[in-house]
């Protein structure tokens, strides 16, 4: 069927085999418009969310309300800040067969892109903090996590598969341009000819060629660049803060033409919403050299549900039932379905059809079916400053 995100170099552990496509599930969720606790719409400019509900495991729900003095209107807007934090480890790993790889880095918590569907919201909780507003304007940047990695690529016992980084917080989001720790762990893993395979959807990538095009020429890099759609009217209301479709077309060419190879990510398929726009997204990317193709479609996990349905009643009221009920036939009946296998993808005959537009559209287009591996073959342990010589 469909293909989803691969930029491993190798197998990462057992694989789970498609479901089978069958009769759309009965829906168990009611579909209901239900209103937010909005916050006021100049408090929120340029953000991907309406509200920003108190954190799940927090014992306490706060809710703004006027006391009749009006002081509701006083209140500052959202402004980004950001926290440092010094990691204990940063590869992070995981045993997931819906996955092509088996560890990961993220530089950041939190995103500004602010994109409303963004599956990585609800780990803002874990901070005692909102997945809404809070996620994309209350960020924490990774202090030494090159140093970090380092030391953790020189332990003995380290064997060398591709790292992904991006594939829960866009590693080249707006602070980057200022912390650039997405470009000291980068230059880290030059150094030691390892494996990566990034996933962003800003044009900042393109700042990295010179790191990322020496890499490339030895097959240790993969860039995916995710395009949810073309229309630039429709970005800013989903990913207000990330670049514009038409840069992200221009990365692509721009690392396309450095020998980088790159894959372009139809991630998130919404349903009735951005559908529509697989096969000229694949055609644009392809034009500009892009390599190969995936996607993903939609995941609503814990909170994200809900901030997906605040924000379709506010910009797409007429279609919430609709799309929902479409989201709902691929997910077994609920709003999310996180089962391995299926949870990429999804399942029903909405989901096949949708997989089958993807694999036709990129045989007419050329996107092979099978992925190119990353080397693992190359990589060289980093020495640490006082460490203990090899005797051999």
């Amino acid at each position: 069927m469909g293909r989803s995100l691969d930029l491993a170099d190798d197998t990462a552990g057992p694989r789970t085999a498609p479901p089978k496509q069958g009769r759309a599930r009965k829906i168990t969720r009611p579909i209901r418009a239900e209103a937010a606790d909005p916050v006021d719409e100049d408090r929120r400019r340029g953000r991907g969310t309406i509200s920003n509900r108190s954190a799940r495991f927090e014992p306490v729900q706060r809710v703004a309300d006027d006391d009749g003095w009006g002081t509701l209107e006083t209140l500052e807007p959202f402004k980004t800040t950001v926290t440092e934090e010094r990691p204990k480890t940063i590869i992070t790993r995981n045993e997931s067969p819906d996955l092509s790889f088996d560890r990961s880095i993220n530089p950041y918590r939190g995103c500004e892109h602010g994109c409303v569907y963004c599956f990585a919201r609800p780990t803002h909780a874990y901070m005692g903090l909102s997945s809404g507003l809070d996620f994309e304007s209350r960020l924490f940047v990774k202090v030494g996590a090159a140093e970090r990695l380092a030391a953790e690529l020189a332990a003995p016992s380290y064997k060398a598969r591709t790292i992904a980084i991006g594939t829960n917080t866009d590693p080249y989001q707006p602070i980057e341009r200022t912390h650039e720790v997405m470009r000291s762990v980068l230059q880290v893993l030059a150094r030691t000819n390892h494996p990566v395979g990034i996933v962003t959807k800003s044009v900042l990538v393109t700042r990295d060629i010179d790191l990322l095009a020496p890499m490339a020429a030895k097959g240790l890099v993969k860039v995916a660049l995710s395009v949810t759609t073309l229309d630039a009217k429709l970005a800013r209301t989903m990913e207000p803060r990330a670049s514009t479709p038409g840069r992200r077309l221009e990365a692509i060419r721009r690392l396309s033409e450095a020998g980088i190879p790159v894959v372009v990510m139809t991630a998130p398929i919404i349903p009735s919403v951005n559908d529509a726009e697989i096969e000229a997204i694949l055609e644009a990317a392809r034009g500009l050299g892009a390599r190969e193709a995936g996607f993903v479609m939609l995941r609503l996990p814990l909170e994200v549900r809900d901030l997906f349905r605040e924000w379709l009643l506010q910009h797409f009221p007429d279609r919430l039932r609709h799309v929902m009920s479409l989201v709902q036939s691929f997910r077994d009946g609920k709003d999310n379905d996180s089962t391995w296998g299926q949870r990429m993808t999804g399942t029903g005959p909405y989901a096949a059809m949708i997989a089958r537009r993807f694999e036709i559209a990129c045989a007419r287009l050329g996107f092979p079916k099978t992925r190119a591996r990353l080397r693992t073959d190359l990589f060289v342990k980093p020495e640490l400053a006082g460490a203990q010589l090899s005797l051999f």
